[in-house]
């Protein structure tokens, strides 16, 4: 294959890498395109350059496209996602046609679909699906489903049997909840905001870890919209004063999401959060959390553990409960009873014993504890620690001859420990049972299609300076803004560790109940890297930038 080929030269694949991606594509360009893109992590820029090669075409400079939603309208969005191209301007009479696939029989298809010529332009696979989701958003869908729900008559009537309304699949309220859905898991979306404002309804996204103004409808919806929600969620729609919590599934452009759904009551009405759940990224391993490889080689290591009990500490959205999953698949084996005790159970995994707590049963975490322990469990997950009780009977368990995984809100690892002692638990229990703590954060990515080099000023220099070992650094980038990251220059997230390993020495000082910085103090000196250190490396190595470091984890 001759892409392949120009790959290898660019030396953005290998040999053997080529291979597997000849073999999982089975002959069609696109899929290979898109293979050496997520398995390989080809550079976006050579792979259009390469496949302008191939096919005698000019490869595009995306980082510059214009959109233009009268333009993209002329092919459908289904026509632009089946062969991965985007129509963007008009030139002389032609239109301008991004594609990662410009080959003869690609511009037939999608030729005979259009009254005039078209000259074709390359680009990667990834960038183009970035550009029809934004391209073609759900405003003008929404809008238009907001106006069909406000031509009723009679408004308040409506929102008195919103519930009926909500039934019906075609009723504009229904399909309004779709097309807002459609969009967060487009824009990468980890929760929606339904928040009713004085005047307005404002939905929000939080893309990234950063919340973001999506659309604001008109405040008549909200009624009618939280009651589909709640009956999508198996919530009671007439109960508005209370909090409540539920679930829904959907599948989102051939993608299986689940959705959990929690209302309050606020002073304009119910607040509704959606947290998504792509289904799709419950199978992570742990060699692809970005785990530094000592890191991995030893957190892979205290994992296999028999007995003993590792805490995962940080604090909400960190991403604690995808470092502990990844941990159980790392360790699930068919000879092993793997039991989990989670509020929520965000994903289900085969081969693995999943309980959910129920407070209104009477399962708490304590209980559900209590109740594993007569199972024969080898390995037990606890969600989280929240209660005396608990870290009391997760401790026990672990010193009585089981593998406890659970996680702990903290500002780092070592904070960690003392929050057990804040719970009045006996530091010899602790310093006993206690294997190792992992501390984590997420940090933006610099967005690959629009990094730049820039000169930091002196404060962030001397941040740097002080907490990267004294490192000095030539070049520093940050992301310049792009249509590919929405203009923000940071474009997805990693994580960023520091392993907490318990020594003897460390046992010692946490029975003589030392202080966190004494702690800490014996940790550095006996090899662990601090998350600051380790964020540090990452801008070393052009991954994220110093202003994201200290807007994350300076405060630790």
């Amino acid at each position: 294959m001759r892409m392949g080929q120009l790959l290898i030269d660019r030396e953005q694949l290998t040999t053997d890498q080529l291979a597997t991606a000849l073999q999982s594509a089975n002959g069609d360009a696109l899929a290979f395109a898109e293979f050496v893109l997520q398995r390989f992590r080809a550079s976006r820029e050579e792979l259009a350059t390469a496949i302008a090669e191939v096919w005698g075409v000019v490869a595009a400079d995306t980082k510059r496209v214009e959109f233009d939603p009268a333009i993209a309208a002329l092919v459908t969005e289904q026509t632009a996602r089946q062969n991965c191209v985007i129509p963007i301007a008009e030139d002389g009479g032609s239109i301008v046609m991004l594609s990662a696939d410009p080959s003869p029989q690609r511009r037939e298809i999608v030729g005979r679909l259009l009254d005039k010529p078209v000259k074709w332009m390359s680009a990667d696979p990834q960038t183009i699906r970035t550009f029809i989701d934004r391209s073609y958003r759900a405003d003008a869908d929404i809008d238009r489903l907001v106006q069909a729900f406000e031509s009723t008559d009679d408004m308040e009537r409506l929102a008195k049997t919103a519930a009926e309304v909500s039934t019906d699949d075609q009723a504009p309220i229904v399909q309004l909840v779709t097309r807002i859905v459609s969009q967060a898991m487009r824009d990468r979306t980890s929760d929606i905001h339904v928040e009713p404002m004085d005047t307005h309804l404002r939905i929000r996204f939080r893309i990234d870890g950063h919340l973001v103004e999506a659309f604001n409808l008109p405040i008549g919806v909200h009624a009618a919209l939280s009651s589909r929600l709640k009956i999508m969620s198996g919530m009671n729609i007439v109960e508005k004063r209370r909090p409540q919590d539920g679930q829904f599934s959907m599948t989102i452009d051939g993608k299986d999401v689940d959705v959990r759904v929690g209302s309050v009551a606020t002073v304009w009405g119910e607040k509704i959060v959606m947290r998504i759940l792509d289904k799709s990224r419950s199978s992570i391993g742990l060699n692809q959390l970005g785990f530094p490889r000592e890191t991995y080689l030893h957190y892979s290591k205290m994992i296999h553990s028999p007995f003993g009990m590792v805490i995962c500490a940080g604090p909400t959205g960190a991403g604690k409960t995808t470092t502990l999953y990844a941990s159980l698949l790392e360790i699930n084996s068919a000879g092993k009873n793997v039991t989990t005790v989670e509020d929520p159970v965000e994903y289900v995994f085969p081969g693995i014993n999943q309980i959910q707590t129920n407070a209104q049963a009477g399962l708490t975490f304590a209980t559900g504890l209590k109740a594993i322990l007569r199972q024969d469990p080898d390995v037990i997950l606890v969600g989280e620690i929240r209660d005396a009780d608990t870290a009391r009977i997760a401790i026990q368990s672990a010193l009585t001859g089981h593998f406890v995984l659970s996680s702990l809100h903290g500002t780092d690892s070592v904070a960690a420990l003392h929050r057990f002692l804040d719970m009045g638990i006996e530091a010899f229990l602790i310093a006993s049972s206690v294997v190792g703590v992992i501390g984590q954060r997420l940090l933006r990515r610099i967005c690959d299609s629009c990094k730049e080099p820039y000169t930091p000023g002196a404060d962030e220099l001397a941040v740097f300076r002080q907490h990267s070992g004294g490192s000095d650094k030539g070049t520093f980038y940050r992301g310049a803004g792009c249509n590919y990251c929405a203009g923000t220059g940071y474009r997805d997230r990693i994580g960023v560790y520091e392993l907490l390993r318990i020594t003897p020495e460390l046992r010692r000082l946490i029975v003589g109940w030392a202080t966190t910085e004494e702690l800490r103090r014996l940790a550095v000196a006996q090899g662990m890297r601090t998350m600051l250190r380790e964020a540090m490396a990452l801008v070393e190595n052009d991954v994220t930038t110093i202003p994201e470091v200290v807007k994350t984890l300076f405060a630790s």
